[in-house]
């Protein structure tokens, strides 16, 4: 199976931002570990701090017999365009956060794409992705019964 890993703004600097938060790992060193525990699947990865480029490669992807999991940073709380480009696609989304929204400030607390994807995954730290990519992989398991 191949797996799109798509982050939104700012997580280009996780291990260097806000380290009470989102960790002192950088997340490159941690997809080499997501990689190397799922040798049988392609993880992908792409990060942008652009939103039209975020639609792009969910657009570009979406079509594909692929899981995308998606942290969309803070376009998650203002996004109407992300979430009607997760409502267009046949590939299953799984959104992702590392901390959790609903113990922060307010506007951190909604999501305008989790009503468009598949599940939601949040709080367990840079585990959160491992979680997510296991969501994608029992998905399309399931497919295959």
């Amino acid at each position: 199976m191949d797996i799109w890993i798509i982050n939104g703004p700012n997580l280009n600097l996780l291990g260097k931002r806000e380290k009470s938060i989102y960790g002192e790992q950088s997340f490159e060193t941690y997809l080499e570990t997501l990689r190397a525990r799922y040798p049988q699947h392609t993880i992908h990865y792409y990060q942008s701090n652009i939103e039209g480029e975020l639609i792009n490669k969910i657009h570009q992807y979406g079509f594909s017999p692929v899981g995308i999991v998606l942290n969309a940073g803070a376009y998650t709380h203002t996004s109407i365009a992300l979430s009607d480009a997760i409502r267009s696609i046949q590939a299953p989304v799984i959104e992702v956060h590392i901390s959790n929204i609903h113990a922060r400030e307010s506007y951190r607390q909604v999501s305008m794409i989790a009503a468009a994807c598949q599940g939601s995954i949040i709080g367990f730290g840079l585990d959160s992705y491992r979680l997510a990519v296991e969501a994608l992989i029992g998905i399309a398991d399931s497919k295959h019964l």
